[in-house]
């Protein structure tokens, strides 16, 4: 590892500790405070964006300035007044059942692209600090120059109104093994990775939470009940833009046969060129690298640019090279994502071949990110977004405004996830919302009664009968002379001392109580309760009752089968099956 690598890893493991440390700061900020700094952000981001913009595109060779300028513009003024009002400190939301808390994540680490280097820099400023947490972008070397000056701009007005200097941080020596320290760096809370999709798999194998974005290989149906014109005019918009660097711009057009003729027509009168076979197969050649890779030569030039590169002459004022196109996959070099002002050009029947055609571009290296359809049948068009691995699919409008939220009230974001379809953990347009952690404090609606809850309940049920049965027992035995109470006990005690047979005691015990059956009625009166109890006590000839060791259910069952109590003490080992049943039925006696 040479000397500007290890300055690079040293330089990320310092922006890191420097931007943890602002962290703990703007973590306590209040609302108010939070809204200012970033009020102040999107103002000096918006001032500056043509400036920024130009910067951009002399740094890249990417693109068109007045179009970096529009995008910078976007992610500046759009984006922010789109955040404006969201709650992002203290309590966000609430019912009365649930109170939602956001809590920010700590230091985010944002890789920069070259495509979009400046208009990214400010979005992910903007959604970072609007969040509360703290920022350090890794840029792409090819555009670090014009990502420093956002990030400086930025942060010089952000620090005016409170925000700490090190809450934004750029890496000034930007390399792979500095943006891995940066990723991996314990504190790195979450990355926003934008990028190829080497970089984004490295995000992901960082260890940390990511939002990466996918290839956006983007097709688009034009349905034979489409307004042909404008859907022309919207796809030449969407993929000319900045010279298709955006990764939602149109790369394919697909087209209902009825209608292909027109549409060929509107695209010559738009700006199109189509180009015969022989052109098409000269710009193929340079589309693609020897190793079947995108050549990045032509990532983000015009369609003049192209076609000089590949030795071919257009008309002039050509905005976008098509080329009919025999297929899809490694052999069929327009099909594939060529950020650029080029279109492949195929022609289907119906629109289940239409959407058959464009899942196969999207399997060919766009899967989860965007496609298009232009068609005047909301049910067509519903069927369509139906057939479609895309977490966007935009209807009568350019893709690459549609995707980002500029033309459609989809979330405006410059990251856009691709969802499991293209290994991204999530689909949505990433926002502030994604780099917050919400709480929720959950009140209880419906009670919950655990097993032994409900034998306690019919415990209590059963006292308070036993309670009613006691209570009518003593109005029942008041029909009783106390003399003949008094009579049958002095006879049961006299027994007792004499000590005769238990069994002439049981005998006589019985038939006094049968002499009082028709006066007591009631099984729980006072005076068959006294009997039970010298019977019982008489039964073990005066003897302590003996304690058992251990009780299980089956003893408790055969317990109350006998009528019998069942002795204990503290040292019982008792199974919960068989204390819930013995306390329902009233099995137990201590000794």
């Amino acid at each position: 590892m040479d000397d500007k690598d290890l300055i690079s890893q040293q330089e990320a493991r310092d922006a890191v500790e420097a931007a943890h440390l602002a962290f703990k700061t703007v973590a306590k900020f209040d609302q108010a405070k939070i809204d200012r700094i970033c009020e102040a952000m999107a103002q000096v981001a918006l001032r500056e964006s043509a400036r920024l913009g130009q910067m951009a595109s002399e740094e890249t060779g990417f693109g068109k300035a007045e179009d970096k300028r529009e995008k910078n513009r976007f992610a500046a003024e759009d984006v922010w007044n789109y955040f404006r009002n969201l709650k992002t400190v203290g309590v966000v939301k609430e019912s009365e059942s649930v109170v939602e808390i956001a809590s920010p994540r700590g230091v985010i680490a944002a890789i920069i692209p070259s495509t979009n280097p400046t208009s990214t820099a400010i979005f992910k400023i903007i959604i970072a600090i609007k969040s509360r947490n703290t920022i350090v972008l890794s840029p792409h070397p090819s555009a670090a120059r014009c990502i420093a000056e956002t990030a400086r701009v930025m942060c010089e007005v952000a620090v005016k109104e409170g925000l700490p200097p090190d809450a934004i941080k750029c890496l000034s020596n930007a390399t792979i093994e500095g943006t891995e320290s940066l990723m991996k760096h314990k504190r790195t809370a979450v990355i926003l990775a934008t990028g190829g999709i080497g970089l984004v798999r490295a995000a992901y194998s960082s260890g940390k939470p990511a939002f990466g974005v996918g290839p956006g290989n983007v097709p688009v149906f034009v349905e034979r009940s489409a307004n042909v014109e404008k859907a022309v005019s919207d796809i030449l918009t969407g993929t000319c833009f900045d010279n298709g660097t955006i990764c939602a711009s149109e790369q394919s057009v697909v087209v209902d046969a009825p209608i292909a003729d027109v549409v060929r027509e509107q695209f010559k009168a738009q700006g199109g060129h189509f180009l015969n076979q022989t052109e098409a197969g000269a710009v193929a050649k340079i589309l693609l690298t020897p190793q079947r890779t995108l050549n990045p030569n032509i990532v983000g030039k015009s369609a003049e640019y192209i076609a000089n590169l590949a030795g071919i002459s257009i008309p002039s004022g050509t905005r976008c090279l098509l080329s009919d196109c025999g297929g899809v996959g490694r052999d069929f070099p327009w099909s594939i994502e060529k950020l650029s002002p080029t279109l492949a050009f195929f022609v289907v029947d119906g629109i289940e071949a239409g959407a058959q055609r464009c899942l196969e571009i999207l399997q060919f290296g766009g899967m989860g990110h965007t496609a298009g359809m232009h068609t005047q049948t909301r049910e067509a068009a519903i069927h369509y977004g139906e057939k479609m691995p895309a977490s966007r699919v935009i209807i009568n409008s350019p893709t690459t405004h549609g995707a980002i939220g500029f033309s459609t009230d989809l979330s405006p974001s410059m990251t856009l996830g691709c969802g499991s379809w293209g290994g991204n953990v999530t689909s949505d347009n990433v926002s502030p919302l994604h780099l917050m952690d919400i709480k929720r404090v959950a009140f209880e609606t419906r009670s919950v009664q655990s097993p032994k809850s409900k034998v306690q309940t019919q415990q209590s049920s059963v006292n308070n009968q036993q309670s009613e049965i006691s209570q009518s027992a003593t109005r029942n035995s008041q029909s009783v002379k106390r003399e003949e109470i008094a009579a049958i006990v002095d006879k049961f005690l006299r027994g007792k001392i004499a000590e005769p047979p238990a069994e002439a005691i049981n005998a006589n015990s019985e038939t006094e109580i049968a002499n009082h059956k028709s006066q007591i009625e009631n099984p729980a009166s006072p005076v068959k309760t006294i009997i039970h109890e010298l019977k019982t006590e008489n039964a073990t000839n005066g003897a302590k009752p003996k304690a058992v060791d251990f009780v299980s259910e089956d003893d408790i069952k055969r317990a109350i089968e006998k009528g019998e109590k069942i002795y204990i003490t503290a040292k019982t080992i008792i199974t919960p099956s068989a204390r819930d049943l013995g306390e329902e039925k009233d099995i137990f006696a201590k000794t």
